[in-house]
């Protein structure tokens, strides 16, 4: 198994650290462009010259509030070859684990049900549920307690609440901000917000 490299060290950087060696990985320290710390090796110009894949892999601890920032941040380490292995919790539940995109984390607690799909880079967090037939799309968020629904469309890059509700057989638009506890029925609901700065 090749050594994990953590991209970003903040407070989701070392929840991903906890998750990668939970899964069984070996943690190989962090990655930051911005910020130096403990276990941080470097940016990633720099780690890259001395960590290369395969012997390497990397999870992106980059977080929600800059979706764009964090596809970025993707697409860059896909163009120097590392592989971004899904990361499943031993305690969640997936019943097809062939439907999980690389990059993508899912906590403990949480249910990936029948038929279900988590596109690339999703993040899943404990307690979150995605029901039979529904599809996630890449790059997004599922905070704590939301569920999803069965036979349910989630565009790429959308964020859903803690504790959020989409309702079955809808389509939830790409950029779509849900706002935590609320129920969301369609794009014409009034419960969905527009994304913050």
């Amino acid at each position: 198994m090749a050594d994990l490299l953590v991209y970003g060290s903040l407070e989701f950087g070392r929840v991903v650290k906890d998750l990668a060696v939970q899964c069984g990985h070996r943690f190989a320290g962090f990655v930051d462009d911005f910020n130096r710390g403990e276990e941080v090796l470097g940016t990633f110009d720099e780690v890259a010259g001395r960590c290369p894949p395969p012997r390497y892999e990397v999870a992106i601890a980059v977080g929600y509030r800059n979706l764009g920032a964090r596809w970025d941040v993707y697409r860059k380490v896909k163009a120097r070859g590392y592989r971004l292995p899904p990361l499943v919790h031993p305690r969640a539940y997936v019943r097809d684990p062939a439907r999980i995109g690389e990059g993508t984390f899912v906590m403990a607690g949480a249910i990936v049900d029948v038929h279900a799909t988590l596109g690339a880079l999703v993040v899943a967090w404990p307690g979150v549920v995605v029901n039979h037939d529904s599809t996630v799309g890449e790059n997004t968020f599922l905070s704590p307690n939301a569920t999803v629904c069965g036979c349910v469309t989630v565009g790429r890059q959308a964020f859903v609440g803690a504790g959020a509700t989409i309702v079955d057989h809808v389509e939830v638009p790409a950029e779509t901000f849900i706002k935590a506890g609320s129920l969301y029925r369609g794009p014409r609901d009034p419960s969905p917000e527009a994304p913050g700065p």
